[in-house]
Parts: C-alpha cells; sequence; structure tokens
C-alpha cells in the first residue's frame, strides 16, 4: 500500500473534461448499476464549528472503492488555515486491502465538487450561458466556476461575499488564473441581477438566495447545504422553480435544501442528476424554465474521483520510472 501526498496528487490530477465525464458517469451508476451506498456519517464539533464527514459508495463492477474521510472546521482561516481537509482510501473489492491512502487535504473533495457542479449545468443551464453570479468567496467558488468553463462559454462573474477583502483576492485569483472579468456586488442580489447561471457555496446556516431576485432562464446549482443546520436557498427559491434537482433524494431531504421544504408535491416532482444524466428522466426542455440543483455530496463521486487519482498517479510513477 502507498500513501500519496497532497503535493503528488495535485502534480497529477486536474480538473477537466475527463474527470467531469467520470463523475457524470458516477451518477449514472445509481440508476444503471447496483450500488451499495450507506448513509453519511457525521461527527459535528460545535466548539470549533467543526465537522467530520465519512463517505463510501460500492459501485457494481469496479475493482475498488474508496472510504473518505473529509473535515471542515470554518474557524479555521482566521488561524491562517484552509477549513477544508480529509484524506480517501482506497480499498479493494477483491480482498478488502487497502491500496493507497490518498492524503489530499480536500483536493479530490474539492474537484469532485466542482466537477458535480459542471454535470448539473450541462444538463440544467441554457447552452448559451455566458454570465455567472457566485455568492461566496472560497475554494469552491473558485473551483466550480473553472469547472463550469468546461461546459459552458462562461466570459463574465458577478461575485458576492461578506468579506471584501477576500471577494478583492477572489477577483484577483479569477482574472489571472482564468483571463476572466470578475465584478465584486455589494449585496446577494447584485450578484444574481443578469446571471444565467447561479452558485451559492457557502457554510450558511441562514438563506443567501431569495426567490424574488430570480429571473426566467436562470439555472442555480446550490452546493453548501450538506448538514441539518445549513441552508442557502429561501424555500420559496424551490416553490418558483420550473424543476428541482438532487444528487439524493434521501439524502438531500435530511441534509440539503429539501429538508426546508414542507410542499409534499414538489418533493414528489424532484429529480435526482443520475436520472438526468441517464435519460430516464429530462433535463432543461424550456429556454426560460428556472432550475435548481441542490448537492449535497455522494459516496459515489469519492469512489470515482479516488480511482481516476489512483490511475494518474500510478500513470505519472509509471511514466517517472522509465
Amino acid at each position: 500500500m502507498r500513501l500519496y501526498t497532497k503535493d503528488e496528487i495535485q502534480h497529477a490530477v486536474r480538473l477537466n473534461t475527463t474527470v467531469i465525464d467520470g463523475i457524470e458517469s458516477a451518477f449514472t451508476s445509481l440508476k444503471t448499476k447496483k450500488v451499495a451506498m450507506p448513509p453519511i456519517m457525521r461527527i459535528d464539533i460545535p466548539a470549533n464549528n467543526g465537522e467530520v464527514d465519512i463517505k463510501s459508495a460500492y459501485i457494481e463492477g469496479y475493482d475498488s472503492f474508496a472510504v473518505k474521510l473529509s473535515s471542515g472546521f470554518f474557524n479555521n482561516p482566521k488561524l491562517g488555515l484552509p477549513s477544508a481537509n480529509g484524506m480517501m482510501i482506497l480499498i479493494s473489492t477483491t480482498t478488502g486491502e487497502p491500496q493507497a491512502i490518498l492524503a489530499d487535504n480536500g483536493l479530490l473533495t474539492d474537484i469532485r465538487t466542482a466537477a458535480a457542479g459542471a454535470v448539473a449545468t450541462k444538463h440544467l443551464s441554457r447552452e448559451d450561458s455566458r454570465t455567472v453570479g457566485i455568492i461566496g468567496t472560497g475554494s469552491q467558488a473558485k473551483y466550480q466556476l473553472e469547472a463550469l468553463t468546461h461546459v459552458r462559454p462562461i466570459d463574465q462573474v458577478q461575485v458576492y461575499g461578506r468579506s471584501r477583502e477576500k471577494a478583492e483576492q477572489y477577483k484577483s485569483f479569477i482574472e489571472k488564473s482564468l483571463n476572466m472579468r470578475v465584478d465584486i456586488k455589494n449585496t446577494p442580489s447584485e450578484a444574481v441581477n443578469n446571471s444565467d447561471i447561479i452558485i451559492t457555496t457557502t457554510p450558511a446556516t441562514e438563506p443567501v438566495l431569495k426567490a424574488e431576485w430570480l429571473n426566467e432562464g436562470q439555472h442555480i446549482t446550490a452546493m453548501g447545504s450538506d448538514a441539518e443546520h445549513k441552508q442557502e436557498l429561501d424555500t420559496n427559491v424551490l416553490e418558483k422553480a420550473d424543476l428541482v434537482v438532487c444528487d439524493v433524494k434521501e439524502q438531500s431531504l435530511i441534509l440539503g435544501e429539501l429538508r426546508s421544504c414542507s410542499n409534499s408535491k414538489l418533493i414528489n416532482q424532484v429529480h435526482e442528476l443520475g436520472e438526468i444524466t441517464s435519460g430516464l428522466k429530462p433535463g432543461r426542455t424550456g429556454y426560460n424554465q428556472i432550475t435548481v440543483c441542490d448537492l449535497t455530496g455522494t459516496g459515489v463521486q469519492d469512489t470515482q474521483i479516488a480511482r481516476y487519482a489512483y490511475q494518474q498517479l500510478n500513470f505519472k510513477e509509471d511514466d517517472y520510472n522509465e
């Protein structure tokens, strides 16, 4: 068994169309293959505004699967540390032996989460979407935007963050790394206005997006709510949407945006992303539809990205040895 460091993983794994296609395949497998995906195990550390999640999934036909431990300690930026951390263990489905420890410090989770956002956007946003409004300025605000560029011709960004300093840092990073214009907005409603795609990427416990701000044709990806105490979307956003999608309905009802919805008719009409990627149900069907996707994070994503990372790392090793 080999332990791989974040530096090694970062050198071998990039957020690209191959990764996005792989994550799309993982969602499809939830509807086309036998998958064993246990509920998320979470440990809360309220004294330090932290949480630790354990996710996993076995996908039929795969010769390995991942067990992922990830943490979010949201006071860390005050200490000069990233809020996300963690590792993945890749285990053989033939012998049960660990094949690798991927000590990625949350990097692979960032990549697979952004890839999931790209998959949702690919199927739910208008193909001519060019402007994105982002609420939040953390690492996912960067990764989600990078992933979007692989599926939509994005050329303008409108961002809102509670900290003006962090918003300025985000603007500088994006304009240099993606050569894309970024406008900092003073309120979240300004970031939403005139945006084709809206991404909420915060650890908010109260809604940061309201229905009255939305216009026809917009798509919203909400990826911050992954615990019972979190919520990014006002419930009326779901009511106003023409199509609501989530990664796993059972999970979203507990941890995601569906938790705050009491409209049983709406809940019954919610599609899972795998139903759309597999062709079982349609995604966006009209130009003026408002669409929403709630992403809480799934074990199949972790197995998919861990297997891909291991493959790439071994390829790099073979290339180096030659």
